[in-house]
This record gives C-alpha cells, structure tokens and sequence, in this order.
C-alpha cells in the first residue's frame, strides 16, 4: 500500500485528530500522489494459534502469547515483514497507505451495519464475531457495535458547521486492522485525508529498520506518557482493574484555572466603580443578535451601527479584552462577565460545582469526570459501581458544544476510554430513573427543562429566573436499552430534521404534571430548582478570578440553564424530585420566548439594565 512521492511540505496541512493522537494530515497534492496498495510485496498476515494449557510448549512463547493484546475475539493475527530485504526506515519508498473498510460518525453506525450490503458480513469477519447469515441480526450488529472500540480510530475536522466537526471514526481493512500495539512500536500511523478525492487513508511507516520476520506493531496510546494513564487508555486490549486509585475528584489547582484563562485569551478587567447613570437615560445598544434586533421595543433602549458611541454591547461572540474595555470605557456595559466559561463549559462547571458538595460533589450535578484529567478515578469509580451490581449507564459530552452533538449514552467503558481521544470530553452518570412525563400518544417519556437566568451583578449576587421556563420531550417512551435511539433517549427535537417536537407551554404543563403527580406541587419543585441555581452561582463566584467569574461591575448576563428532575431518597427517608443540572448555556436560543412573550428582551434589558423588574416577569432568587 505504497504512498507514493508527497509533493512537498507545502501541500500539507495538519489539524490535530486529538491532543493523544497522530496528527491528521491533508494533502493538497494533485500529481504526485499515487494510489498503489502493494502491502503484499512488503508484508504478511500470520495467525497465531492459542498454546493449550496443558502440552509441554517453549515457554517463552506462552508467556508471549498470554500478552497479546490482539483486539476482539479469537484467532490472533500478527503482520510480520515478508520483504527479503527487509525495510529500512531512511528509504523515502517504506511509507505506505492503508484503506478503511468502515468510515462512520456515531449515530450512524447502527443503520450503516442494517443497510449497507456486506458491511455487517465484512466488520464480523474482521472482528472474528460468528455470523453466517445473509440479512442483518440484531445480536451481530450488537456484537460489532460492542467490539468496534477495540478497532476504532479518529479524526475531527477543524472548520465547518458544528455538525461537519463532529467526529469521525474509522476502522482500518483487515491489514491495518491486524497491526498490534507495542509499548515499543516499530511503525507509527496518522490518517491522511487526501482533498482531490475527499478519501482518507491511514499513512504507516517504520520507526526503525527492520529485517525479514520482524512484526508491525504500533503504539495503542501513542503520545501518552504516564505509566497510569496508558495503563487506562490500554483497557480495551489488556483488561486490567484500577480499583486502588481513589476515585475522589479534588477541585484543580489553582494554576489549572490560569491556564484556561490564558488559554481562552481573557484579558481580566482593572477594577472600576460601579458606573452611575441618570434616571432617564436613553442607552444606545450595538448588538449583531437579530432576535434582539426584531424584539427590543423599550422606548429607553436604541440601536446604533457604531459600537464607539455604544452604551450597551450586547454581542454573539465572546468578549476578551476586558482590560482595555475598563481603562477606556468603564461605564460601558455588555451582556457577558470575565470568566463565566467557568460555567458554560462542562468540564469547568463540574469542577466550581464541587465546592458546594462533599466528596460526590452536589446533590443537584450528575456525578462528572473529565476524561481527560481524571480517567482513572472514573475507571476506578466505574469498576467500583459494577462490582457492587449498581446502574454504570453513562452520557458522554464534548465540554463546549451544544444541542446534543457528538453526545452519546452507553454502558461500555471501553467505548467511553475510547471517546476520549476524538475531543475533550466529560463523562456524566445517566439518570437511570428519571421523573418522566405521561405522553397521550407515546406514553411515559423523558423530559428537561430549560430556564433562563438573569445574573445582574456579582458582589452583590443578584440573580432571577424567568417566570416562564421552557420543556422538551422525547418521542418515545423511556427505557434504559436502545441507547442509540436519538428520539427516546434525547430530548434536543427542534434542530433534527424530520423529527417531530412536542411543544407545552409552561402554564399548560404545570396542572398536567401536578395531575400526575399530586403529592409534589410544581411549586414546591420549583423552590428545589431555584434553590440548586442559587448554590451553582454562589459557588461560581466565591473566587476571584479566575478560579470564578470576575465581578466586574459593568457586566450583565442572560444564561439558559438546562435541568431534569430523577427521583431521590432525602435524608430522612422520603422519595423527593431532585434537580439535576445539566450545562449552563451562553447567549442562548431565545426563538421561542420572543414567539410566545413578546416583551421577553424588553423584561430582559429593564432587569439587567435599568435594575427595575415590576412587570417583568422575573423572580429574584438571590
């Protein structure tokens, strides 16, 4: 599977497939890439029989065989060099190309495996799974949907709609697939996405020389250093228990917050005094948000083009240079606070939201871990919780998007280890026993609830709720199987085309729940729910930045907190509804609120703005 000549450096361009693994690498080269798949000429496939326990053998070789790593199911199968003269690592003809039998994004492996001919057939052959038949058998499809975390690989684009960066995975043919891991590899691999054809191939060449015999081998957990974490990222081929690693997940250090500060490129604000402004001032607003635009009427508010003569900056993107804004413009206000990444980003938000519970953290936050910092306390948590018999579904998420992507549900802890190198990612534990709600045309079903929240300043902590909250439902009963069933397992219907979004307005849902459940009055859940978006704010500003949000006098903010509620037992034994929030979301989607309420960005700006909420429909919680 030769590679060819590369143009030059030129024609290539690099994008990280992740911070473990090979970079991916494009090429732009037109004429000088030739497509030559001779692996033959180079290599051989040899399978490995197992040794039985009980005939005398050479040791060395038993030993050797009781290491192997080979993913999935019996037989094991080695490459070895086959080339008379071996490779030499220094010759520019010892780089070679790899096809992929099966490029896919997640939701849609399932369907692939039902629809496309012969792929079910090949991914069993591949994976040494049984299957004999011609039509596609729920029991095999689940069987690869299970192994497949021993093959996959990945890589994310960097540009494009969210939905184009969501990440892709990919197993190798049969040739690339039977390369071993080596803590000392003698080849390294990097997928390659050649542009003319829109086609990527995976790129292998050799680490050293080597001779006739020699095995390919690469390294599993490339780029990972530390003897613990390989140790993790191993899992999925050298099963292994991390039971003594405390699972106790301490606040990061200080240092740890720096670094995402400078990472994110804010510019802290100089402190300022509160600004002052006359009672009847008729503040000039510069925003590029068209729900604004097309929904601001208060006669104290007008828009301007020219965001030097602005009053109020209400902007989409995030603000960074809060430095220079308060040196020269101070009484200038904006829809943001320095530091509020803390909650909007879902690793950052587990992490602040410790500070308000013990050593599993808050009542009101699913159990987090960050894939990336504390794989094995998660590992050990999750080993921990299936010894003792205990529900280990989990949801998967990237920590900075939203509406669902790339969010998956699973009770496998190898295709969790896994999901770790495509982005970062925190791993939250699924509510397995939600408070769900009686659908007429589907039946019991789950259901979130979003609310907007008004932060109006720091210190003091002013914060109120928007007096309507908005609900979403799944389209199919609920039930802890078909976890790749988007409809039944997801509420996020109005940004998935063809899908059908069941829209209750607060004020109706109110008496159907109560009917529902007469012994838990909405207000009184409501209380719970305040209650828990009051310690969340607490916590996320009791720290100077930017271990919290920076209280900087001229900020005001709007933020969309998403929640559901699972049945708990309180502490004196009673069954109670406990909030569980979600994530925090920047600038959220107002669509429905302006729909429905029209005076929804005029309650907003008389609130955070003017400091006056009669008839605005917002109830302070702090």
């Amino acid at each position: 599977m030769e590679l060819g000549k590369f143009a030059s450096d030129e024609n290539l361009s690099y994008i990280s497939a992740s911070r473990t693994q090979p970079r991916l690498l494009f090429s732009n080269a037109h004429t000088c890439f030739s497509r030559v798949f001779d692996a033959g000429d180079y290599f051989g496939i040899m399978q490995v029989e197992e040794v039985d326990e009980e005939e005398e053998g050479d040791e060395e070789m038993e030993e050797e065989l009781k290491k192997k790593p080979n993913p999935g199911n019996e037989p094991c199968f080695k490459v070895i060099v086959t080339s008379e003269n071996g490779l030499q690592a220094s010759n520019p003809n010892s780089v070679f190309l790899v096809d992929h039998a099966w490029t896919y994004r997640v939701e849609h492996a399932r369907q692939q495996l039902l629809h496309v001919p012969g792929l079910l057939h090949r991914m069993t052959n591949l994976m040494g799974i049984d299957f004999h038949g011609e039509i596609p058998d729920e029991g095999s499809i689940e069987q690869v949907l299970q192994e497949m975390w021993k093959y996959n690989q990945t890589y994310q684009l960097s540009q494009g709609t969210a939905e184009e960066k969501v990440p892709v995975w990919y197993i190798m043919d049969e040739f690339g697939s039977r390369i071993q891991h080596s803590d000392q590899p003698s080849f390294a691999t990097a997928p390659l996405f050649y542009m003319p054809q829109q086609i990527a191939y995976t790129v292998l060449w050799p680490l050293r020389d080597l001779e006739t015999g020699d095995e390919v081998t690469r390294d599993y957990a490339y780029g990972e250093t530390d003897r613990l974490i390989r140790k993790c990222v191993l899992l999925p081929w050298v099963p292994t228990e991390v039971l003594d690693v405390n699972c106790f997940t301490p606040e990061p250090s200080d240092e740890y917050y720096q670094a995402i500060l400078a990472e994110n490129k804010e510019k802290l604000p100089v402190a300022i005094n509160p600004p002052l402004y006359d009672k009847d001032k008729v503040f000039k607003v510069f925003t590029d948000i068209q729900q604004v635009l097309h929904n601001l009427t208060h006669p104290r508010f007008v828009f301007t083009d020219n965001e030097g003569e602005a009053d109020i900056l209400y902007n989409f993107s995030h603000f960074k240079d809060y430095r220079k804004l308060s040196e020269e413009r101070p009484e200038v206000m904006l829809n943001q606070f320095p530091c509020e990444n803390l909650l909007t980003v879902k690793d950052c938000l587990a992490s602040i939201s410790r500070r308000a519970g013990g050593p599993d953290g808050p009542r009101w936050l699913p159990r987090t871990f960050n894939l990336q910092t504390e794989l094995p306390q998660f590992i050990s948590y999750f080993q921990q919780r299936d010894r003792r018999g205990e529900d280990n579904h989990w949801i998967c998420k990237p920590w900075n998007l939203a509406r669902s992507l790339d969010t998956h549900i699973t009770n496998s802890l190898n295709n969790i280890i896994r999901h770790r190198e495509s982005s970062p990612k925190v791993v939250c534990k699924y509510i397995e026993n939600p408070v769900l709600f009686h659908r007429e045309d589907v039946g019991m079903v789950k259901f979130d609830i979003r609310y907007i929240v008004l932060l109006r300043s720091i210190k003091p902590l002013k914060l109120y709720i928007y007096d309507v909250f908005w609900l979403r439902f799944s389209n199919r009963a609920f039930s802890l199987d078909d976890l790749d069933d988007y409809e039944k397992h997801f509420t996020v219907m109005n940004y998935a085309p063809g899908v059908t979004l069941k829209q209750v307005h607060c004020e109706e849902f109110i008496p159907l729940f109560e009917k529902q459940y007469p012994e838990y009055p909405w207000a009184t859940v409501q209380a719970n729910i305040c209650k828990a978006f009051a310690e969340l704010f607490q916590v996320a500003s009791a720290k100077p930045a930017p271990l919290g949000i920076c209280d900087y006098p001229s900020s005001r903010a709007i933020y969309a907190v998403d929640l559901m509620l699972k049945w708990d037992t309180s502490r004196d034994g009673k069954r109670i509804m406990q909030p569980q929030i979600l994530e925090v979301n920047f600038n959220p989607d107002c669509d429905r609120a302006c729909k429905y309420h029209p005076t929804f960005f005029n309650d907003v700006f008389s609130t955070l703005f003017l400091d006056e909420t009669d008839n605005c429909h917002v109830t302070c919680i702090v």
